[in-house]
């Protein structure tokens, strides 16, 4: 069975072999927190190099669980209900695995995140796309009915959105939620860009009725703390799902990164200001991006949240954007990634780019002044 290149490896490649600032990739530039990076350095100094218990050190899934009370009224038993992982993909990975059989198919929203297809592929499971369309990107009852067939088992739902930055207003999770409760579907949520919401704000979908019990729930340290190299990740939810993770994860990679889940136990717990000041700075750097893009003759789209924002580059004369992003890293010296990329209808999608905006502004500067440069040279 043959698994796809994905498409950050083949732009990173290319940004590194060009020097080009890498827009592509979603990865800030700047580590997070200084107490969360001395608590790793502790960690290490402390002994904690060995495995860790394969559901993840307690204190770690402690403050899990007191996260997901405190933030969202949910109510977590750390020792069953929470599972740590090496980022959040291997938790979807796992539940995927743990819950999908020869011939059920998923529903998600699409564009989507360009893991989820290939690893229901390897469930022996089908991805069925319930179709968002720019500029807004909102959710339709009728897109959901024409992803659903009788061999409908999941929905994997990514809210805030990567790629398209949107985050579901409510009427929009309770449509869902209304599916799921009807078609007595279980629900993979992949929230870790839940802190990083700008306009509007991020409603679990397991706080809504019912729907606690069909959903494990998957986040992570990387995004919310710019530690994304820490690989961090989990999953949450009731004992009997979470067990089922749990028993696919133990065959998967077992257990590691044991200082890192010991620091990422106090990252965790930090107040939740802190998530809240990284998440206005970046909304800085969004608009930042935006205006510049916007003077280059792109058309940008709304982002209410994630590290993404996405332009339309049809004005410049450019309506293949995967064309455009495999040449701009030679020509301009900027990476970014063709939207089209996420889809499985890519055509509808075929000139908007995906950059990411979680860099230094002076970056940004840099690559907008690539960008003006490029331009100019018609």
């Amino acid at each position: 069975m043959a698994i796809p290149t994905t498409i950050f490896t083949e732009m990173t490649a290319l940004a590194e072999r060009t020097g080009a600032i890498n827009l592509g990739q979603g990865f800030p530039d700047e580590d997070g927190h200084a107490a969360v990076v001395d608590a790793a350095v502790e960690s290490l100094r402390a002994g904690h190099n060995q495995y860790a218990p394969l559901p993840g050190v307690p204190t770690l899934r402690q403050a899990i669980a007191e996260h997901q009370r405190r933030r969202y009224g949910l109510e977590i038993n750390p020792a069953a209900g929470v599972q740590v992982t090496f980022g959040a993909t291997e938790a979807i990975a796992a539940a995927l695995l743990a819950f999908l059989s020869e011939g059920d198919e998923v529903i998600a929203l699409d564009p989507a995140y360009d893991a989820y297809a290939p690893i229901a592929m390897r469930a022996g499971a089908r991805m069925r796309p319930i179709v968002l369309d720019p500029p807004g990107w909102r959710l339709e009852e009728a897109a959901i009915e024409a992803a659903l067939t009788e061999r409908t088992r999941l929905l994997v739902l990514n809210s805030p959105h990567n790629p398209t930055g949107r985050v579901l207003e409510r009427y929009e999770l309770e449509l869902l939620a209304d599916t799921c409760r009807r078609h007595d579907l279980l629900v993979v949520t992949d929230e870790v860009y839940e802190h990083l919401v700008y306009d509007g704000t991020h409603v679990p979908l397991a706080t809504l009725p019912g729907m606690a019990e069909r959903t494990v729930t998957t986040s992570s340290l990387g995004k919310t703390h710019s530690l994304t190299g820490w690989k961090v990740g989990w999953a949450t939810g009731p004992a009997d799902l979470i067990e089922r993770v749990r028993a696919v994860k133990q065959f998967l990679t077992f257990a590691g990164g044991t200082p890192f889940q010991h620091a990422a136990a106090v990252g965790v717990a930090l107040p939740d200001e802190e998530a809240g000041a990284l998440a206005r700075s970046l909304a800085v750097k969004r608009d930042r991006l935006a205006e510049g893009l916007r003077e280059l003759g792109f058309q940008t789209l709304p982002s209410a949240g994630t590290y993404f924002l996405n332009a339309d580059a049809a004005p410049l004369g450019h309506d293949d954007a995967r064309e455009l992003c495999l040449r701009l890293p030679g020509e301009a010296g900027v990476a970014a990634i063709p939207v089209a990329a996420f889809s499985t209808e890519p055509d509808r999608l075929r000139s908007l780019v995906r950059f990411a905006f979680c860099k230094r502004a002076d970056v940004l500067d840099e690559a907008l002044d690539r960008l003006r440069r490029w331009a100019a040279d018609g």
